[in-house]
């Protein structure tokens, strides 16, 4: 099928149907718009009146197409987000005009929600980014396609467009299974895994309450599939038997389940330092530190995770992007509590 379209006066695309052509219109008009807009947005689209097929407004996403069916396809201007920016700094590894990948510090929520409406990462990409926006479903807004707790600090990549989010969306559901999409983590955990490197396959689902998360059985309704690997990169305060007080852990993400790492560590018994929702149980540990160290890991304000690597293709040129972080200082100073005892 040649490229069938024309640029219209103002923001208006016009097309034509082939002979070839047949399906429900949200459907064709989506393929036939080869990925520059989601099946939900020209659905949208459509139910708002902003489509006509042959001079008259259709609203019936599931028509059925026609050989010889005219279209017209209204583009509204992209609507203001409802978030507002704000001027909150940014470390600002890469940018374009589709994409910008930025390093989170801890302490800074993704998305505006009940509790965070202002003061979030949404609102101060709204304020950097400016009019380098065009629009995520219609909407000036980045679009997320992934996040990073509040509290773990780490490397993100956020689309500036509705193309670029569909891509970097589709890779982050592929889990990187058929792509070079890569993402690693360092975590501070108690102890010592037993084995240097290990896989983690256990289901995750909901543990009682909105936030928090679980292992759960195979079979279960909610369990979803979680994979993690990871390979213990230090050591800290080490004993005869190979055992040691706490460890630095690479993890690498098969899955990206809510709080995946933070469940599957404490899941074999190694959770996080720091970490209040799955590692409560393990802050009488620090007692076996000397005073010093033991005053640092106390002080310790947030689970020890941070997202190291990020690598991913890009939307437009196809090249592989690859990114890295050192972990943040409080981090670093946690280790160097832990390796030295002081």
């Amino acid at each position: 099928m040649t490229d069938p379209f024309k640029q219209a006066p103002a923001i208006r695309k016009v097309l034509t149907a082939n002979e070839e052509a047949a399906g429900r219109m949200d459907a064709f008009l989506t393929e036939a718009l080869a990925g520059e807009f989601s099946r939900n947005r020209i659905k949208s689209l459509i139910e708002q009146g902003e489509v006509s097929v042959n001079g008259k407004i259709v609203k019936e996403p599931k028509r059925k197409v026609q050989p010889g069916d005219i279209f017209e396809i209204g583009l509204p201007e992209p609507e203001d987000p409802e978030p507002k920016g704000e001027d909150i700094p940014l470390d600002v590894l890469y940018e374009d005009d589709d994409l910008i990948v930025l390093v989170k510090p801890a302490g800074l929520v993704v998305h505006p929600g009940a509790g965070n409406w202002t003061g979030t990462l949404v609102n101060a990409l709204i304020h950097h980014c400016g009019n380098s926006l065009s629009g995520i479903g219609g909407v000036k807004r980045p679009g997320i396609v992934h996040r990073l707790d509040k509290e773990t600090s780490g490397v993100m990549v956020v689309a500036k467009n509705d193309i670029a989010h569909r891509h970097l969306s589709d890779q982050f559901a592929d889990h990187g299974r058929t792509g070079p999409l890569e993402r690693a983590y360092m975590a501070v955990v108690w102890g010592r895994p037993r084995g240097l490197k290990g896989t983690i396959d256990a289901p995750l689902g909901r543990a009682g309450d909105r936030i928090k998360r679980a292992v759960k059985r195979e079979g279960d309704d909610d369990a979803r599939e979680a994979i993690t690997h990871y390979e213990v990169i230090e050591r800290y305060l080490e004993k005869p038997d190979a055992t040691a007080l706490a460890a630095m852990v690479k993890c690498n993400l098969e899955t990206g389940r809510t709080h995946q790492i933070r469940v599957h560590m404490a899941h074999i018994g190694h959770p996080l330092i720091g970490d209040p929702d799955y590692g409560a149980a393990f802050r009488t540990k620090a007692n076996l530190l000397p005073d010093a160290a033991k005053a640092v890991v106390n002080r310790f304000p947030r689970q020890a995770l941070h997202a190291f690597m990020l690598a991913f293709e890009h939307p437009t040129t196809g090249e592989t992007l690859h990114f890295e972080s050192p972990v943040p200082e409080d981090m670093r100073e946690l280790v160097e509590a832990l390796k030295t005892g002081a």
